[in-house]
């Protein structure tokens, strides 16, 4: 019976703990897809011209 409690216990840790980790990236996605957006923005905005330097 201990045994099973244990597991049961570390059951509860894992998906508490796995919930805060989805938690956090979905309050802070709009942040990160702004970041994206301009970073994006800013790289297509440069005339679409790309040099490739050959050796």
């Amino acid at each position: 019976m201990k045994a099973a409690t244990g597991e049961l216990n570390l059951t509860v840790i894992t998906l508490i703990a796995i919930a805060a980790v989805i938690g956090f990236f979905w309050m802070m996605w709009p942040s990160i897809q702004n970041a994206i957006n301009t970073q994006w923005a800013n790289i297509s905005s440069d005339h679409g011209m790309v040099i490739v330097e050959r050796r």
